[in-house]
């Protein structure tokens, strides 16, 4: 493996703490970047009956209480 694509795999590790910790044990994602926003998923599928948008744009989606997901704007800002 060349040792660009190794350091990106390792970035990928470094999330990995982070996904073991979800309820779900389950992340998906995507980045659509003719808008910049970042998808992020608990569930698949992923289907909210609410939502609210922090001060800090992101959209935090719900099923009744639970936390399915959430949608951040500007990404490539953060």
């Amino acid at each position: 493996m060349a040792l660009m694509e190794m350091s990106t795999v390792w970035k990928y590790l470094k999330f990995l703490p982070t996904v073991k910790d979800t309820p779900q044990r389950a992340v998906w994602l995507t980045y659509d970047q003719e808008v910049d926003v970042m998808y992020v998923n608990f569930q698949k599928p992923s289907v909210a009956t609410d939502s609210e948008l922090t001060d800090d744009d992101v959209i935090i989606r719900y099923d009744g209480d639970e936390i399915i997901g959430f949608t951040v704007l500007h990404a490539s800002q953060r």
